[in-house]
Parts: structure tokens; C-alpha cells; sequence
């Protein structure tokens, strides 16, 4: 029971700022599905597109949640969702 307690707290979140965001609130905000852990696999998102163009990209964020920990574990890792999330400037 620890380690699923140890297993859920464990989020990861990647964050690259490419400015001081604006927006308190993401423009996109969408799971990205993956297998098999993720192993050997990737997931493009346009953020340029999102925002409309590359000038108003302020952040990109990839999370594992502890939600998607726990669907990672009750498919015993088959499948691996992750949250992406693309916030724009005004």
C-alpha cells in the first residue's frame, strides 16, 4: 500500500517558459496518449498554431499527473497518458 501511496505522489512536470506568462490559464490543455510506458515514442504539438503565431507562445508544460499515474498503473503501464499544456500570450 506504501508503494501506490509513494507512486502517486511522484508527478513530473517539464516546463519551458519562453516568456513571463501573461495568462493564468492555459490555451490548450490535453492529454497525450502514450503505451507501453512511452517507450520509443513521441507526440508533436504546434504551439506556434495554438497560439496563432510564434511571437505569442509563452509556455509549454508536459505533466504526469497523479491521475495519470494511477491509469498508468491500473494498465499495469500498457497505457500512459500525459497532460500537455500551451499557454499563450494576450
Amino acid at each position: 500500500m506504501m508503494s501506490i501511496v509513494l507512486a502517486l505522489s511522484g508527478c513530473a512536470t517539464q516546463r519551458f517558459d519562453v516568456r513571463t506568462p501573461s495568462t493564468p490559464y492555459p490555451a490548450l490543455d490535453d492529454a497525450q496518449t502514450f503505451w507501453i510506458g512511452g517507450v520509443g515514442q513521441e507526440q508533436e504539438l504546434d504551439a506556434t498554431r495554438v497560439c496563432g503565431s510564434s511571437a505569442k507562445v509563452v509556455r509549454v508544460e508536459m505533466e504526469q499527473t497523479a491521475g495519470n499515474i494511477g491509469v498508468s498503473l491500473l494498465t499495469l503501464g500498457i497505457y500512459s497518458p500525459r497532460q500537455v499544456r500551451v499557454y499563450c500570450a494576450r
